[in-house]
């Protein structure tokens, strides 16, 4: 059993690790271009362009994908958050499963089809520090779960 105040720390640093993303999310549905992501932007034009600049349609294409993607960030960190400050940390053990299922599930699919396309920088910048921001407190408040019944 974790001890409380030690889950009530990995607690709140995954709600709060959430709640960046849910900010990295709305800057991605509305910066995509800024410099936030111009490595991004940078390493996807030369998998997919050879480093010359988006065509104007591509860009176009390109900023209308990241602000889908922008928006589904925000809405699956928003449910995390919501899981986190409540079921989590009330120690259901099913938001404890949730958050992991959603988590790799949600980590294989982007990282898989981002490797089939030669996009690692997308693995890399993106995907890995989000599965340790969010994947490292639940594995540190394990134990708070593993006795529970339901």
């Amino acid at each position: 059993m974790v001890e409380k105040n030690k889950f009530i720390f990995w607690q709140k640093w995954l709600t709060w690790a959430n709640i960046m993303t849910i900010g990295v999310g709305l800057m991605v549905a509305f910066g995509g271009n800024t410099f936030f992501f111009e490595a991004h932007n940078h390493y996807t034009r030369d998998v997919f362009f050879g480093s010359e600049a988006f065509p104007e349609q591509t860009l176009m294409l390109k900023n209308w994908l990241f602000g889908i993607i922008g928006g589904t960030i925000v809405g699956f960190h928003v449910l995390m958050v919501m899981i986190s400050e409540y079921a989590f940390k009330e120690q259901q053990k099913w938001a404890y499963h949730a958050m992991w299922y959603g988590l790799l599930s949600w980590f294989v699919i982007d990282s898989g089809v981002s490797f089939y396309y030669g996009a690692i920088h997308n693995i890399v910048l993106i995907n890995l520090v989000a599965l340790v921001l969010i994947g490292l407190p639940l594995v540190m408040t394990r134990g708070s779960f593993s006795n529970n019944e339901e």
